[in-house]
């Protein structure tokens, strides 16, 4: 029986475009074939066993045939496979869409097609151009311009014009409006890499638009009439205080989104390069026992939200729930490790105002611990200063194995391709990922392989094992917590004048 196959718009390059039932489809997919157009993040919707085919479009560079790409749709469907077809834009709008789903009808092979945010308009939005405006433009056309035939303009009216794949033929596009009757003092646009962090926008007018935009490659947009002149007000996405920093994220991958959505907004673009990889331990018998005697211990102290997720785990692999935690003291070293607890229903008893190991020990200043018992789930490899500072003042310590970190095995070459170019920041979020990002350059130090890039830490620890590793710390958090890094981030950048 043949599977089925989505023709998904993804949207014009920010992966926020990405409509809710296109990413419902990906997360179920078994096979996704996407454009180069289409942002590579998405592809972190997708299940880990789906498959991923690169369908190689790219205006003015190598590219798979169509009817190439076509078979392939048909032959995974016929696999009985669910089929995700992420195209950049929308399908339906210049992208061939109508191609592929004429074939797949033709072949018995049942399709849906999930419309997505055409670069046509979301490229000029964030690029702070209106397409309409009252009392401007009460119309808008939009034309493909790959081929080398000029535009008809009596076809075309004389609204706003909005050309695709026209990067070639600029000068033919301006010439033959020009021509037909359009001002060569009518303003014009071309965005490149409209709606990304990289987004690049050329203004002028149809007599000068191909000479100042000659530096542009594809993908673009253009955009001629007189709404290109409210850019000056409206454009709002260049003005956010990270717009264009790339800046690099070395937590895990699973943990990476909260800090690269927090980036995103503000006009940055994440850079991913998972530095850390969070293993279950050898065993789970050390982590299990103490859980079978949690009525022996009279603190829980977590500091990590790994080690929260763990040990909430295994306390229902038990049988056991949050009741059994009554009479137990909850102690969580930030924020983040007490929103993991809030996630199950627990409130933690205290969070220190400084997230760190010498934090918790200040907020257990006043109390007596002579006798007391502390259950201590964290990883494998972990600063021993809480649980010896305790031993000091009389208590028992039990310190579990609830997860270990490890450096990640990164596909040949990535590792290079993540870095160029050069990225503007890059954040270090605990001391293991300055770690294990060292060990994943063995020939280089690290001062060399970031040489100009300004070095974020999100705390005193973390900010001495960077030194430790030859580089300089540009920024520390205030807060050592991720909204922290950013907020410090934001300032540098903000003093640096971006």
């Amino acid at each position: 029986m043949p599977g089925k196959v989505y023709l998904i718009g993804a949207g014009p390059g920010d992966p926020g475009l990405l409509t809710l039932k296109g990413r419902a489809i990906l997360e179920h997919a078994d096979c996704v074939i996407y454009d180069f157009l289409a942002a590579a993040e998405l592809l972190r919707f997708c299940q880990p066993s789906a498959e991923k085919i690169f369908a190689g479009k790219r205006g003015g560079g190598p590219r798979r045939p169509q009817d190439e790409i076509t078979a392939l749709l048909i032959s995974k469907a016929r696999e009985g496979k669910i089929v995700g077809r992420l195209k950049g834009g929308d399908p339906f709008v210049f992208g061939r869409g109508g191609e592929e789903a004429l074939a797949l009808v033709n072949a018995g092979i049942p399709f849906e097609v999930v419309p997505g945010v055409t670069s046509g308009i979301a490229a000029p939005a964030y690029a702070g151009i209106p397409v309409t405006h009252r009392e401007i433009a009460s119309s808008v056309s939009f034309v493909a311009a790959h081929d080398d035939s000029p535009p008809d303009l009596a076809a075309l009216g004389q609204g706003t014009l909005v050309f695709f794949m026209g990067t070639r033929n600029l000068a033919l596009i301006a010439s033959s409006l020009i021509a037909q009757g359009r001002s060569r003092q009518e303003p014009a646009a071309v965005i490149h890499w409209g709606t990304r962090p990289g987004q690049q926008v050329v203004v002028g007018t149809l007599e000068d638009i191909a000479a100042r935009a000659a530096g542009l490659t594809p993908p673009t947009v253009i955009i001629v009439g007189e709404v290109v002149k409210l850019r000056e007000q409206l454009n709002w996405f260049e003005r956010l205080p990270l717009f264009g920093k790339r800046i690099v994220i070395t937590r895990t991958l699973e943990q990476a989104g909260v800090l690269r959505d927090a980036l995103a907004v503000l006009g940055a673009e994440g850079i991913e390069i998972p530095t850390i990889e969070i293993r279950e331990p050898a065993s789970w018998a050390p982590l299990d026992r103490a859980i079978g005697k949690l009525g022996e211990f009279q603190y829980l102290l977590v500091t990590s939200a790994n080690g929260v997720r763990n040990f909430l785990a295994r306390l229902a692999i038990a049988g056991r729930d949050v009741r059994n935690l009554k009479g137990l003291t909850i102690g969580a070293i930030g924020p983040a490790t007490a929103s993991e607890f809030r996630k199950s229903g627990i409130t933690v008893d205290f969070v220190p105002k400084d997230y760190r190991a010498e934090g918790l020990l200040d907020a257990l200043a006043g109390r007596d611990l002579r006798g007391k018992s502390f259950l201590i789930p964290r990883a494998k490899v972990a600063r021993d200063l809480v649980p010896r500072a305790l031993e000091e003042r009389g208590a028992r310590v039990e310190v579990i194995e609830a997860y270990e970190t490890v450096v990640p095995e990164l596909p040949p070459g990535e590792l290079e391709l993540l870095m160029n170019p050069l990225p503007d920041a890059i954040t270090f979020t605990s001391s293991s990922t300055a770690l294990n990002l060292a060990r994943l350059f063995p020939d280089r130090t690290l001062s060399q392989v970031l040489y100009g890039v300004t070095v974020a830490s999100i705390g005193p620890i973390t900010s001495d094992t960077v030194r430790k590793l030859g580089l300089e710390v540009t920024v520390e958090a205030a807060e050592s917590t991720i909204p922290g890094l950013v907020k410090t981030l934001v300032e540098f950048f903000q003093r640096r004048g971006r």
